[in-house]
């Protein structure tokens, strides 16, 4: 059964990303259900990325949130700037092109030198969960009215997000063999997630050409317990193989890319992997080759999943342990401090 809820979309080095069938998980039989949760489990286990299509979002919604994200990029960079990212702590704001650092180092003196010498040509806008004591989102919605709608589209995909992750969590749990379908609600119903608006710039090629290691976003696993990533059409995502090569992750229309976070894989003692991947020079389209000196704009919309901040994760049952031969591997950590120890170390 599984099988048929899954098909091949990336393979190539011993890199195999499936792309799942979700619909029958959301309203399917029961057989259905955990057939689609042993596929994302699976794929979770191998590559650490999977496709996820029939998700329940329309594609209109993401239509929306990714014009309405380049009409914010496109003003002015006074504006934007005045909406200026602040700390790992809250993790809310504007990014300005070339201040985070994309890494897998802990080493922050030597990302600092990286950055000065290979930046990010990227920026983006953070947005965290509302209502949290001290920590505001920074909205637009005191310039004009599309600053106001700009608010408006992003509270809402927040919630429907923060929705379907909580319905993969479940799907998880399933595949996992946890107790309960429900087993990880007490871990994600806060939604201390983290909305992330991508703008890669227009960029001439003869940067990449004359600066080796340049990417428009560093190699990295991302940070949390798992990533929805909505793609535009141009391309760029790459993801680490077995065979230490790099592999396209090519956009298929009204899909998710979604993959596993470091804090995942720590939470599952390891049995699930938390992949590296970049963002480079976007590959050509045959109708592009006009002798254009100039790579066009790319966005990307990526929603970061997380446990509720105060949650210690410690290894899941039936991880670890004489039945399965496997010693826990880490101790446990809270949520909120991991997540603010990773960031510290990229911006």
């Amino acid at each position: 059964m599984a099988d048929k809820l899954a098909s091949t979309a990336v393979q190539k080095d011993d890199l195999v990303i499936p792309l799942i069938d979700f619909g029958p998980f959301l309203s399917g039989t029961p057989a259905d259900k955990h057939a689609v949760a042993v596929s994302i489990t699976n794929a979770f286990k191998t590559s650490g990325f999977f496709y996820l299509k029939n998700h329940g979002i329309p594609p209109s919604v993401v239509s929306e949130v990714f014009a309405s994200s380049a009409r914010f990029f496109a003003r002015l960079q006074a504006q934007k700037d005045s909406l200026g990212w602040t700390t790992p702590q809250s993790n809310r704001g504007y990014v300005a092109r070339g201040r985070e650092k994309l890494s897998q180092s802990d080493d922050i003196a030597g990302i600092s030198a990286m950055r000065a010498a290979i930046p990010d040509l990227k920026e983006t806008m953070e947005i965290g969960r509302e209502g949290v004591e001290g920590l505001p989102n920074r909205w637009p919605d005191h310039f004009d009215d599309e600053g106001k709608h700009f608010k408006k589209v992003m509270q809402d995909f927040f919630a429907t997000c923060r929705d379907l992750h909580m319905q993969i969590m479940h799907a998880m749990a399933l595949g996992l063999g946890l107790p309960d379908e429900h087993f990880f609600d007490e871990f994600t119903d806060g939604g201390d997630n983290n909305l992330r608006l991508l703008h890669y710039p227009p960029i001439p090629k003869a940067v990449f050409r004359d600066n080796p290691g340049q990417v428009r976003a560093g190699e990295h696993s991302d940070y949390g317990s798992l990533t929805l990533l909505f793609q535009d059409s141009r391309g760029g995502l790459q993801v680490r193989s077995p065979r230490d090569t790099f592999v396209d992750a090519t956009p298929i229309p009204d899909t998710i890319v979604v993959n596993a976070g470091d804090l995942l894989a720590r939470w599952s003692n390891d049995t699930i992997k938390s992949t590296r991947h970049r963002v480079v020079e976007p590959p050509s389209a045959p109708e592009e080759d006009d002798g254009s000196d100039m790579y066009p704009a790319r966005y990307s919309v990526a929603y970061f999943c997380n446990p509720n901040m105060d949650k210690l994760i410690e290894a899941l049952p039936g991880t670890y342990g004489e039945e399965v031969g496997v010693a826990k591997k880490y101790p446990g950590i809270n949520s909120g401090e991991y997540l603010v120890q990773r960031l510290t170390a990229t911006f």
